[in-house]
């Protein structure tokens, strides 16, 4: 492939693109890699990208991408706890100005025993992304590998800033920059949740679009995930949520040992209400920062029932993922006890204590 001058292997591979022919596993990887080469042509890697997406993505050469990156990532040396851990992640790009869900529902799981290794970046669609609500609660971006150590293992919790761990990524930046400002989606839209460098077992991960439901359930089945789920929120036509809600319908794909689970999701059944909306509505920083201490005193008080319903259906399936809960219904019960004791306040408090310390 290197034997032509004037035919690259970015090259070779775009060209089998276009012919709208799937790369193999080990195409893929290749690709990956060509694309974090500071040698490579930008306008070679922006050709590349374009005809993967307009070609179309495959669950191989997705969970091939999410392989290769995972390789290259720096190891935040949290192996031990991998194996009962969980990521609760959206992709992003559903536009929807949604409180941070995703966040509070990760500081109800850790409350309630199970370690989180969260991965995530500052937002680029939202007023107010995971990042910008862990650093309002204390939570620092800047941490030492030790320090993220020390937190993992004292308070079931951690946040992997994804630039400080994806350093192949510097290369791709000026592309994926250019493209967004287009509207252009790649596969880096996707790739974000699959990438995480403490590799949990366990994920819910929560995407922009129902058609990539279960190819990236079939991506995180390659990656040998334990057990997960990837769902996507219809709250109303013409409305996507990268996470699941109590507005409207959701669509879920299990993985691993959930493998069975697919389809619609009742969260009726668990004895939660249908709301509107509007109740999931979120604002900047600030804002959402009240909102969470609202949250977390346990009564409800002060934010929407839909919005209180919501991070219990949410919090619940990360519990029966995880295995800390047999099913749905008794993870919504282990949520809702968790934040209603007070559990979560009290773990906040020793949140802020610990990175104060630090």
């Amino acid at each position: 492939m290197r034997g032509n001058p004037l035919m690259t292997p970015l090259k070779s591979l775009s060209l089998l693109l276009d012919a709208g022919t799937d790369l193999s596993a080990e195409q893929a990887s290749m690709a990956a890699r060509e694309l974090t080469l500071e040698s490579v042509d930008d306008l070679e890697k922006q050709a590349f990208l374009l005809a993967l997406a307009q070609k179309g993505e495959t669950a191989a050469e997705v969970a091939a991408f999410a392989s290769t990156f995972r390789e290259l990532a720096i190891d935040p040396g949290l192996s031990d706890l991998a194996g009962r851990a969980i990521d609760i992640v959206g992709t992003g790009g559903d536009g929807a100005g949604t409180f941070n869900i995703s966040t509070a529902v990760s500081f109800v799981v850790a409350a309630a025993g199970v370690p989180v290794l969260k991965h995530g970046n500052r937002s680029i669609t939202s007023k107010c992304g995971s990042a910008d609500i862990l650093e309002a609660v204390g939570i620092r971006l800047d941490a030492s590998h030790e320090l993220l150590q020390a937190s993992a293992r004292e308070l079931n919790y951690c946040f992997f800033f994804a630039p400080a761990f994806h350093p192949a990524f510097k290369a791709i930046m000026p592309v994926r920059k250019a493209l967004a400002a287009e509207g252009q989606r790649t596969i880096f839209n996707l790739l974000g949740p699959l990438i995480n460098p403490g590799k949990p077992a366990y994920q819910l991960m929560g995407v922009y679009s129902a058609d990539w439901v279960t190819p990236l359930s079939d991506a995180l089945d390659a990656l040998n995930l334990t057990r997960g789920m990837v769902v996507h929120g219809q709250p109303m036509p013409g409305q996507a949520l990268d996470e699941l809600s109590c507005a409207g319908q959701n669509v879920v794909a299990g993985v691993g040992g959930l493998k069975c689970v697919q389809g619609a999701l009742d969260f009726e059944a668990a004895g939660l209400s249908p709301c509107d909306f509007e109740d999931l509505s979120g604002g900047d920083a600030s804002e959402n920062l009240a909102m969470m201490q609202a949250l977390v005193r346990g009564s409800g008080a002060g934010i929407p029932r839909g919005l209180w319903d919501t991070i219990l259906l949410n919090a619940g399936v990360a519990l029966w993922i995880a295995e800390k809960a047999e099913d749905l219904v008794a993870g919504v019960a282990l949520a809702r006890e968790t934040l209603e004791s007070g559990a979560v306040a009290d773990w906040l408090e020793k949140v802020k204590a610990f990175y104060g310390q630090n």
